[in-house]
């Protein structure tokens, strides 16, 4: 029996250990640093397709943290430079991932500014990006007879466009859209990483 008590002691010390360690000491250290000065925080549109992004799963397949060149080729890829804990200020939750079936997106907004490559990107990828396993989202569209004046309607190459339809953005297709433009980390940083 004290061979068990002394067994769970030793384990509950080393959990605690690991949690200060790992958790509450990295917390401490940026509890109080102010946001970079280039990051703007999210609008109410940014919010919204924030939300449309988590619902879709978007985060199974895409992170969105550039990793330092010492452990990756990310910045030999285009996506940036390395992240930093202040690129997260206004993120809760986090969305960094970890799977990267598709590429990241922490910088999307700056490799891709156009609206019109992103709606064509979701609702259907390969007529983008012709060898991509991303999966379409066509119920973020509504495919009409005819576009209202105030409609987005998404221009798509013949081969991809629905026979004698228009394809038109929803609200929701739209605020994705903007959260993923708004994923911009190339602001300058302060402090150089060490």
């Amino acid at each position: 029996m004290n061979r068990a008590v002394a067994i769970m002691a030793g384990a509950l010390t080393i959990l605690l250990l690991a949690f200060i360690i790992l958790v509450m000491i990295p917390s401490v250290n940026v509890a109080g640093d102010p946001p970079p000065k280039g990051l703007k925080p999210y609008t109410k549109q940014e919010m919204r397709g924030r939300d449309v992004y988590i619902a879709n799963g978007c985060l199974y397949c895409h992170s969105q943290q550039v990793r330092d060149n010492i452990w990756s080729t990310d910045e030999a890829r285009g996506w940036g430079r390395p992240s930093v804990s202040g690129d997260y200020y206004y993120d809760n939750p986090h969305l960094l991932g970890t799977m990267r079936t598709g590429p990241d997106l922490i910088n999307v907004g700056v490799r891709q500014p156009s609206d019109t490559w992103h709606l064509i990107h979701l609702y259907q990828p390969r007529a983008v990006v012709a060898d991509s396993i991303m999966p379409g989202y066509p119920f973020l569209f509504e495919e009409v007879n005819e576009a209202k004046d105030d409609d987005v309607t998404v221009s798509l190459p013949p081969q991809f466009a629905p026979d004698g339809k228009t394809v038109v953005a929803t609200q929701e297709a739209l605020d994705l859209v903007a959260y993923l433009k708004s994923l911009k980390r190339d602001y300058p940083l302060e402090k150089e990483l060490k």
